[in-house]
């Protein structure tokens, strides 16, 4: 099989790439990557020379080149996103650029060559919800910021194509992934490298708003299930089933690296700041047979001890991102 994988430089890209040369080595990979802020060259050092792997620097808004890539692929993954929600509230536009203008490159490529597409959503674009509800695949777009708003449009867009050109398309959504390789901006790093320093955490307003944590190789293995598996047209919420606070996530790393809870610092909540997101993972666990094979708090220590291993990966990058 061949397959294009988009945005495979960023966090859950590398580790896709990465899992299915390991576990398919006859399958061959294509990676395009604009090398936007969110990718790293290093991701995929170790891979580099891999005979099956093929890295093209190019943006997925050139459909000339797109067109290229896909005509020579079976199938494309879109990983490839602009994904942290801070920055899409300062400037919204990229993510306008990059989560719908390129999803739209992307499958007008898909519709014109009769390729695959798998597209890599996440579980804000169903907004807040309250307990105990969680969204199954059935409920209602509803998002709050331009960042999870940027991706139902782009949803919305993939299913459209399925629906007028007959395309075989799926959908996946995913809660909070951790593991190695995440950028330095979001909380789990940013938590590790800074009680490493001993730095002060901070922690957007009370630390009770609540996300579904799963470790990236558990969704990494359900997109591949959704690869060998998944059915046109259909969309697979995956979910870790750990849904924790803030508050919570920031003690537990803490006490694993033996630091005090007293770096914690409460700030101002930032804009738009969704309460708990949470998505129902009956379908792909019955219909797919996946299930995740980490838990919470092993998937932790594995993360804590890739960064503290690693450390001279993170510093190359976190100036970039955290000024640490």
């Amino acid at each position: 099989m061949k397959i294009l994988v988009t945005g495979g430089l960023g966090f859950i890209g590398s580790n896709f790439i990465i899992k299915i040369l390991n576990e398919y080595p006859k399958y061959k990979i294509t990676n395009i990557d604009g090398l936007l802020p969110g990718s790293n060259l290093d991701n995929l050092q170790e891979i580099n020379k891999n005979k099956n792997y093929k890295f093209i620097k190019g943006n997925i808004q050139n459909q000339k080149l797109v067109d290229k890539l896909v005509s020579k692929n079976d199938i494309v993954i879109n990983f490839a996103a602009e994904s942290h929600v801070d920055r899409s509230i300062t400037n919204p536009k990229p993510f306008i650029d990059s989560n719908i203008i390129g999803a739209y490159t992307i499958l007008e490529s898909v519709r014109k060559l009769k390729k695959k597409l798998i597209q890599i959503s996440t579980d804000e674009v169903f907004g807040s919800l309250k307990k105990p509800f969680s969204a199954n695949e059935n409920y209602n777009l509803n998002p709050s910021s331009p960042y999870s708003s940027s991706k139902a449009s782009a949803e919305l867009l993939v299913n459209s194509y399925h629906i007028t050109y007959d395309l075989h398309t799926t959908i996946t959504r995913c809660t909070n992934n951790f593991g190695p390789r995440q950028f330095p901006e979001k909380l789990i790093p940013k938590v590790i490298m800074l009680a490493e320093k001993n730095q002060k955490i901070p922690v957007y307003g009370s630390g009770k708003n609540i996300r579904d944590w799963i470790y990236v190789d558990d969704h990494c293995d359900a997109i591949l299930q959704v690869l060998h598996k998944g059915k046109p047209g259909e969309s697979y919420n995956i979910a870790g089933s750990n849904e924790i606070t803030n508050n919570s996530i920031i003690k537990n790393i803490l006490k694993l690296m033996g630091k005090s809870s007293d770096l914690m610092k409460y700030v101002p909540d930032r804009l738009g700041h969704d309460f708990r997101y949470s998505l129902d993972s009956k379908k792909i666990v019955n219909k797919l047979k996946w299930k995740p094979a980490h838990n919470f708090e092993e998937g932790l220590e594995n993360t804590i001890e890739w960064y503290l291993k690693n450390e001279k990966w993170w510093k190359k990058i976190s100036r970039k991102s955290i000024g640490t």
